[in-house]
């Protein structure tokens, strides 16, 4: 083992990145009218998306299909290796397929694509030689050739795989603006995560939940801490005669009382509240109720619908569903 310095090793880590980020770059200039047309095809197709390949461009192309698949392209991934073993068979008439090979020439590729092309599927290479046999072969070549690996041997898939999964990203974005791709129609495809979380899950979904607070503005302070207290969300709503909202009441308006009027037992719910409450309606975004907790450096806020008292949504409910 090399005896290097943390200065050497923080050298070469940079190095790696410049080198990578050279060979992104370099990408920009061997863009061509076959990646247009390959956006155009996949995005016209009533098929899915095939990808293969083998050794680190398989681990790549897991990767683009798992993208694909959340950016409302469906898409699968067939192992080169295993496809020559029954794998073909997932292959339908209208797929389209995507070959991932830095040389094209690998023994798996060059035995795989004569099968291909025998389904008559169009066949889209992402490929790092495009005099190969793989690139020979393609209706369709996506150039991500790299003057050389991080590697320091020039031999470990590092910028190559770099560059394919660029391409890959490149493909799916392209697709998404395309096809008009939402933040509803991503949230379709992620339910259960943060980001879907944040697209679909709204204001109501989690007030509902809570218990709602609520006093006369004429109540006496005592009662209104018995509400507080009681309901435990750390404020109550205060009402006039046709149950509108004319203010709040929270446990630091309750600590101020305190401090400032010694004796107030006989104030009323109108003489402690506050006038101008933070409100919003049920069926914003529990990510905008966050944002507006934000910033008026709150912890709640009264719910509306239809301009109605219907509860509160608490910073506590947005950190248990792990928006924050």
């Amino acid at each position: 083992m090399n005896n290097l310095s943390e200065s050497a090793l923080l050298e070469t880590a940079r190095n790696t990145f410049r080198m990578e980020s050279e060979a992104l770059r370099a990408l920009e200039d061997l863009l061509n009218e076959d990646f247009t047309k390959s956006v155009q095809l996949i995005a016209a197709t009533s098929g899915r998306v095939v990808v293969t390949g083998i050794g680190k461009s398989a681990l790549i192309g897991q990767k683009i299909v798992a993208t694909f698949n959340s950016t409302g392209t469906p898409a699968l991934f067939m192992h080169a290796g295993d496809a020559i073993h029954g794998d073909l068979g997932m292959i339908r008439q209208d797929d389209v397929v995507i070959c991932i090979s830095k040389s094209g020439e690998s023994p798996e590729i060059k035995l795989l694509v004569p099968l291909l092309k025998n389904f008559h599927n169009p066949l889209i290479a992402i490929v790092g030689n495009t005099a190969s046999y793989l690139a020979q072969q393609a209706d369709f070549i996506l150039d991500t050739t790299v003057s050389q690996e991080a590697c320091p041997n020039n031999l470990a898939p590092t910028a190559s795989t770099t560059a394919q999964l660029a391409m890959g990203d490149a493909l799916a974005v392209c697709l998404m603006e395309l096809k008009g791709f939402s933040p509803e129609d991503f949230a379709k495809f992620h339910p259960g995560g943060t980001l879907g979380k944040k697209l679909y899950l709204k204001v109501k979904d989690l007030s509902l939940q809570n218990e709602k607070p609520a006093v006369h503005k004429m109540t006496f302070m005592k009662e209104v801490i018995v509400e507080i207290t009681k309901k435990r969300l750390g404020m109550t709503a205060v009402l006039d005669e046709k149950g509108r909202i004319t203010g709040v009441i929270t446990d630091g308006d309750l600590r101020r009382m305190l401090k400032e009027k010694p004796t107030w037992e006989t104030l009323r719910a109108m003489d402690v509240m506050n006038t101008k409450p933070k409100t919003i309606s049920g069926e914003a975004l529990a990510v905008s109720a966050l944002e507006l907790m934000r910033q008026h450096n709150i912890t709640q806020l009264i719910v509306l619908d239809n301009d109605e008292y219907s509860g509160v949504i608490h910073l506590h409910d947005i950190i248990k569903e792990g928006l924050l």
